[in-house]
């Protein structure tokens, strides 16, 4: 359960998937006005103590650590526990993001952890209440709910978050866009 005030957390940024919608292009290293999508994300985890980015090593201003999920494209269950793994400290609380999400920022974030405080943690969803791949979780829930390494390889997230208690939190203007396609990419560039 995650308890209230400011507590220490981690960001875990999942950026190790195919992006076959995209050709196959590294989404970390896409460029939106200017700056690469990992940029805009690492600006929303501002706040966050340790970073670590499920994704092949890019350059940033910021000093994360990189690391490839185990197995690699083993999907969102697999980025998020092996980026849980590698943590150098123990966080009471963690920040979990897509690296396609640039409207994001660390006043969602914290808004996120405001609405987690009683719960096992908090989840970003779009006007139509479809969730998003922006959470908040209490390191020990998560914990609780994680499969084995032979069962993270294709699990569906979701149904592992289900077994927790997540409160939703709606998205503001455009908090809850990715980016799956060069068209998202041109139409939100444009916003």
């Amino acid at each position: 359960m995650i308890e209230p005030g400011l507590t220490s957390f981690a960001a875990i940024i999942l950026a190790g998937g195919q992006a076959t919608r995209l050709g196959g292009a590294d989404k970390a290293s896409i460029e939106m006005r200017g700056r690469t999508l990992l940029e805009h994300t690492l600006d929303a985890v501002i706040d966050a103590s340790e970073v670590v980015v499920v994704g092949q090593s890019v350059p940033t201003d910021r000093p994360v650590t990189f690391v490839v999920e185990d197995p690699q494209y083993g999907g969102p269950v697999a980025g998020l526990l092996t980026g849980r793994d590698v943590l150098l400290r123990q966080f009471p609380t963690l920040a979990v993001l897509a690296v396609d999400m640039p409207f994001l920022t660390a006043s969602t974030l914290r808004r996120m952890q405001d609405a987690a405080v009683g719960h096992d943690g908090a989840v970003l969803a779009d006007p139509e209440g479809r969730r998003q791949l922006a959470f908040i979780v209490a390191s020990d829930a998560l914990d609780r709910v994680r499969p084995d390494r032979e069962s993270a390889h294709g699990h569906a997230l979701w149904p592992m978050l289900d077994q927790l208690d997540l409160v939703v939190v709606e998205a503001l203007a455009r908090e809850h866009r990715d980016i799956d396609t060069w068209t998202d990419l041109r139409d939100l560039a444009d916003d």
